[in-house]
């Protein structure tokens, strides 16, 4: 699957956005998608997963500068992302459904957060552009 030029811009531009508040729509993001999903705690037995937790906004922000590689480098996110790729696979063992679940979460936070810019066609590129990046993240489980 690949981004269309209008998909790409639509990504680039909104990153500019988001990445001014990465840290606090990671935590946001995190916060959903353990209370949505509260399977997905199990990855985190170590963390504080109180909301606001200086853990969670940690890692939050770790969520949302991997998406903001994959937004810096939109032409080649396969190379943007190998090294994640590669620890969620072989170190971490993350159950790759759980990218969905994540992206989902995302979706959702982008959405209430930038509800002008967030339109369906902007909502639709998100959707791809996230899906090539659980697509990526999983590459490595086959």
């Amino acid at each position: 699957m690949s981004l269309t030029k209008t998909e790409r811009t639509i990504i680039v531009s909104m990153w500019a956005k988001i990445s001014t508040q990465a840290d606090t729509i990671g935590t946001e993001t995190l916060e959903r998608l353990f209370l949505s999903y509260p399977q997905t705690k199990t990855y985190f037995p170590h963390f504080d997963l109180h909301p606001g937790s200086a853990q969670l906004r940690a890692h939050g922000s770790k969520v949302v500068a991997a998406v903001g590689d994959a937004a810096k480098n939109i032409d080649n996110i396969g190379a943007a992302l190998t090294k994640l790729s590669e620890l969620h696979a072989y170190v971490l063992r993350v159950d790759p459904v759980n990218f969905k679940l994540l992206s989902h979460c995302l979706l959702v936070t982008l959405a209430a957060r930038f509800p002008a810019d967030f339109t369906a066609e902007a909502h639709a590129a998100w959707d791809k552009f996230l899906s090539v990046v659980s697509s990526v993240l999983t590459e490595k489980y086959r």
